[in-house]
């Protein structure tokens, strides 16, 4: 960012306090949404007097409290946790979920459905409902959550959502009708995002942006080094949580089925946490959760970034692909990744498995659409993803929110 640009924002604005709620914070948590708030609340304290309220939970299965209750300092900002009531019980909030979505049920049924959701903390609440005064905007992040959901309507009139919603049968639940409504202003991630919500809820009239995040590249990368640690040549690449939901089941199926057909030697890399079984098959190599620089290491290694999930509001691993050059090919049932993909003209998408053979084959055999897809991405991510437009954007709407309450 300009250094004028910098001075006269930090001179403005510092005087303010912000808090960011989520329901996970820490270095070991790399929940995309979580993820996301925690680059932004970084940033924006070179701006705000900025606190993170959020809970002692890492798992977000079981939202277990492991850290400590109590105020600490991370990365230069001050993160307030909480203890979640009780844990989730997997099995039995499953159980209430085929209740929730396959039967009739009431109103009190889905609030009881969210509380067991979760992570439920009732000193959270609490603490947002006393220090109202404390602070000037509160930055909810997800909707999905007990956080965002119980905690918002107390802080309503200073509230900023950032919604990371997309289509999925929770948001068709009916507390979410009037929820939508509450905030004083919405971030949205994408086109589509916003597009998706004001349609389903009629709250065109409430204040907006589609801002998104922007990426830290490390400064040192080294594909040499990643091939030769993992000893790996020839891959395609999945980043994120391995689960059923993220469409990792039919990826696997459709990558075997692809290789068995076309004889390729190509291996599947996944990076993150499995939350599935993963086939056994040598051809599929799961490293787990690995550093930045690993994961960076990775994608300058590879052919192509894999996204096969769904259900995204903004995938911040196609993001990190394109800044380094790298074509993308994704789940084409979901309007967000196909929306990026159009307006970036750096990736190529699919509904079926005749499409995903098509469309991997292409990008595999023919390297200068691979280098013309991952050039036009890398133009894409500078022009609209870059940390100082970013930034303005945010600081932006908090300004036109000041010039609407005074």
């Amino acid at each position: 960012m300009n250094e004028k640009f910098a001075e006269s924002q930090i001179k403005d604005h510092f005087h303010k306090k912000i808090a960011f709620v989520v329901q996970r914070y820490g270095l070991e948590v790399n929940g995309g949404a979580e993820y996301h708030c925690r680059l932004i609340a970084e940033r924006m304290a070179k701006y705000f007097d900025v606190d993170v309220i959020t809970t002692c939970a890492i798992d977000y299965m079981t939202w277990k409290n492991e850290y400590i209750a109590g105020v600490e300092e991370l990365n230069g900002l001050k993160v307030r946790r909480f203890p979640v009531d009780f844990p989730r019980d997997v099995y039995e909030f499953n159980k209430f979920s085929a209740k929730i979505f396959g039967e009739k049920h009431t109103e009190t049924d889905e609030i009881e459905w969210m509380k067991l959701q979760g992570p439920y903390s009732s000193t959270l609440f609490e603490y947002i409902k006393k220090n109202n005064d404390k602070y000037d905007y509160f930055i909810f992040f997800t909707y999905l959550y007990c956080t965002t959901f119980f905690g918002l309507p107390f802080v309503k009139d200073k509230a900023i959502l950032v919604p990371t919603a997309h289509d999925e049968p929770p948001i068709y639940l009916s507390i979410f009708n009037s929820f939508f409504k509450l905030p004083q202003a919405i971030i949205y991630n994408t086109e589509e995002e916003k597009k998706f919500l004001n349609s389903k809820f009629k709250n065109q009239n409430i204040m907006s942006d589609i801002i998104g995040v922007g990426i830290d590249i490390p400064k040192n990368i080294n594909t040499v080094e990643f091939k030769e640690k993992y000893n790996l040549q020839n891959f395609i690449l999945y980043i994120g949580r391995i689960d059923e939901s993220k469409g990792c089941k039919q990826l696997f199926d459709y990558f075997l089925k692809f290789r068995h057909e076309t004889k390729s030697e190509i291996k599947l890399v996944l990076l993150g946490n499995p939350v599935m079984k993963i086939p056994e098959n040598p051809n599929i190599v799961c490293l787990g959760f690995v550093s930045e620089q690993d994961k960076y290491n990775a994608l300058n290694s590879s052919h192509l970034l894999l996204m096969p999930s769904k259900y995204e509001s903004l995938s911040m691993v196609l993001l990190e692909a394109w800044h380094c050059k790298k074509p993308v090919l994704v789940n084409g049932q979901c309007e967000v990744l196909k929306g990026q993909c159009r307006r970036s003209n750096a990736g190529l998408w699919y509904e079926n498995y005749e499409e995903f053979s098509a469309c991997l084959n292409l990008l595999l055999t023919d390297g200068h659409l691979r280098e013309l897809l991952g050039n036009n991405g890398r133009k894409f991510v500078d022009m609209y993803y870059s940390w100082e437009i970013i930034e303005k954007k945010y600081l932006n709407l908090i300004e036109r929110l000041g010039n609407h309450k005074s």
